[in-house]
Order: C-alpha cells, then structure tokens, then sequence
C-alpha cells in the first residue's frame, strides 16, 4: 500500500504485447489528467455499462504491463479507466536512473494522488453517469488505499472485496492479511483471498511470464477479477 512501499514496489519485468486502449483527459478543477481508457468490442454486452476505475501502481496506468491488464478487463465487456496520478512521470522513466530519489518521487506522487483523484472520480461519475451504470474499482500496490476511498461512498458495486496476493509479500504480509479477514469477517462483508505461492509483492501486473508460477498466478488473479465483478454485476 501507499505507506508501506518496498522494493518490490519498484521491480518489474516489462511484458509485450500491443495496447488498444487510448489516452484521454479527464478535467479535474481545470486540469487535464492523463487518464487511460480501455472499451469493450462493439459486439460485448454492455447493459448495463460496467465501468472499472483503475488505481495503478507506481508504474503508471499508461506502462505496457498495466495497460495490457486494463485492455484484458475491457475485452470481457468493462469500460476501464486509469488515472495517472503521476501526470506523465511515473516510476517507468527512472527503473534505470542511478541515484534517482524515490522517497522524494514518492512524496510528490502521494500528494498529487490525494489531491487529483477524488475530483477525478467525480468527473468520471458525470462524464458516465450513474444510472444504468455499475461501478468498480481495483487498485494494485500505490493505488490500493484509493480503492478503499470509495467503498463507504455508495459509487462502488463491488463493496465485496476481493484480495489477490503474493506468497513473499513485505507490504502486505501474513499478520497483516489475517487482521484484514478478521476485520471483514467481524463486519459481515463479502470478500476472497487469493494467495500464490512461488509469487512476490507486484505479481499481478509485474510478473516475470518466463517463470510458470509467476505468470499462472497473474493471470489467474486477472481472470478472478472478471469473474468476481461479473458475480456482482447482476
């Protein structure tokens, strides 16, 4: 989560592939904000419209990795959007760059986060709307404690959670996995654990797919996302 970033926050293995989604801005207070949307195939059944607002890691919603994740959600009929909180200057651009100051980056990323975002998910709700429209969100490493933001709000469908975590996790490790159920458990909610073996903290957008265990379990969290969303669209 936001507070709690390791190095495995910071690693990656950039995947291949050809995006098809596209960039828009969405007006925040006047601002544009770099925003990445992924739509559905004329042919999907798109009634109602299920939108997935999509909280990405450091890596930005518009690096390869995290757009072919985006475009796999829009290919089974959700309209997926990304805000790059980062506005152009995501962790992507510095994987490389000795000495870069990632405390200081990080620090800038947190506030622009914390002030685009909540004028972001407005305008998302005015462009769209909220008739005839479920909501989703999902959100991976930096973007997870956004996710929560909108939970108690009533925007979101999928007020049921669903957790999909790496075996070797600092950020979010056994004790704290365990608090999480207990807390859920003793509400009442809706929720599912996923927890890969053989995977790290990042998996899910940044696993290595040379390793079977790595990219079995990223794309068995991706498919369960759709699944988990699909069982809380009707």
């Amino acid at each position: 989560m936001a507070d709690r970033l390791t190095d495995h926050c910071f690693t990656t293995v950039q995947h291949t592939g050809t995006p098809t989604g596209r960039r828009i801005d969405v007006l925040v207070g006047g601002v544009p904000v770099p925003t990445y949307l992924a739509e559905p195939p004329a042919s999907a059944d798109t009634s109602p419209r299920r939108i997935i607002l999509y909280f990405a890691d450091v890596f930005g919603p518009f690096y390869v990795n995290g757009q072919l994740v985006q475009d796999y959600f829009a290919a089974h009929g959700f309209t997926v959007l990304g805000i790059d909180y980062f506005f152009g200057d995501s962790y992507a651009l510095h994987v490389n760059e000795p000495g870069f100051d990632r405390p200081t980056w990080r620090d800038k990323a947190v506030k622009q986060a914390k002030e685009f975002t909540p004028g972001w998910v407005e305008a998302v709700k005015e462009k769209y709307g909220t008739e005839v429209v479920k909501y989703f969100a999902i959100g991976y490493c930096f973007g997870a404690p956004y996710v929560f933001d909108y939970t108690e709000t009533g925007l979101l469908s999928a007020v049921p959670v669903l957790y999909s975590c790496g075996e070797e996790d600092h950020a979010f490790g056994p004790e704290l996995r365990r608090a999480v159920e207990d807390a859920l458990s003793a509400r009442k909610m809706s929720y599912y654990f996923q927890i890969f073996s053989g995977a790290a903290h990042g998996f899910a957008t940044r696993a290595d797919p040379s390793v079977e265990s790595q990219r079995f379990a990223k794309e068995e969290c991706a498919r369960a996302v759709v699944q988990w969303f699909n069982q809380f669209s009707v």
